[in-house]
């Protein structure tokens, strides 16, 4: 870490534990969101999620597979993401990061737990379903890429139109039925700073933080958690930002469902 960014870590941790923030949210608060739709013509579905200055977009391509040997009668989810070397000074080009592998498999595994996608209805027939890969592109980073690419993906899944099977053939013209989605998914992720805890950091808070959680639930159970960093939450702190989280989740479903095509 550069010594400036040691400088203004500590400014942050200051701060924070004064209960205060650089950009004046409370500490359980998110940053603004905005959420757009059919960005991309050609996906099946798409969505761009800006949260503050995080700037994430989702497509959805659905392709014809074969089913797992462990679920002949399912089609499958692969979710991949990609940080865009220009997205921040330490990225750069090449083979998916151990982080951008992660951001993905965090995403992924709250989607997966909840059964968001009905991945039944993907079943065609023997031998044959659909794939549904979902590619996350960061395209400008400044904290919380989580948060900003679960609602992306989620908004993006929403959108998705199916391409047309029949007789063995697949017609990418006539999509006039959407991807069955169970529910909405939503991610809060919490940095612990100093002996507080905030909600939606920035990434100039997360380079201060010690610890990060983050909670996926769908308005009724948690579906999944996820820790990063070499820092330590206790138990009444993880159960009282699970139920914060559940709390969120109205505020999230509504953001994530408001903007159609």
């Amino acid at each position: 870490m550069e010594a400036i960014d040691i400088v203004k870590s500590n400014y942050i941790r200051e701060l924070i534990n004064k209960g205060q923030r650089q950009d004046s949210r409370d500490l359980l608060s998110f940053r603004d969101i905005s959420i757009k739709r059919g960005i991309i013509q050609n996906a099946e579905g798409s969505a761009q999620v800006e949260l503050g200055d995080t700037k994430i977009l989702a497509g959805v391509k659905v392709m014809l597979g074969s089913p797992m040997e462990d679920t002949p009668e399912q089609g499958n989810q692969i979710v991949s993401a990609e940080y865009w070397p220009g997205a921040a000074r330490e990225f750069e080009p090449g083979p998916p990061s151990p982080e951008a592998i992660e951001l993905a498999r965090v995403v992924d595994r709250g989607i997966r737990a909840a059964n968001c996608i009905n991945l039944e209805s993907l079943y065609l027939e023997e031998g044959k379903c659909w794939d549904v890969y979902v590619d996350v592109y960061v395209l400008n980073h400044d904290g919380n890429l989580i948060d900003a690419s679960s609602m992306a993906v989620m908004a993006a899944l929403m959108d998705t139109r199916m391409p047309k099977y029949e007789n063995g053939v697949v017609n990418r013209e006539d999509r006039t039925n959407k991807l069955k989605v169970n529910g909405v998914v939503a991610t809060t992720t919490f940095a612990k700073i100093g002996d507080r805890i905030v909600l939606d950091p920035t990434g100039d808070e997360e380079n201060a933080m010690s610890a990060r959680l983050t909670v996926a639930n769908d308005g009724k159970l948690i579906r999944a958690m996820q820790k990063g960093k070499s820092g330590s939450f206790n138990i009444d702190e993880v159960e009282e930002l699970s139920r914060i989280s559940l709390e969120k989740h109205a505020e999230l479903k509504k953001i994530i469902g408001s903007e159609q095509r």
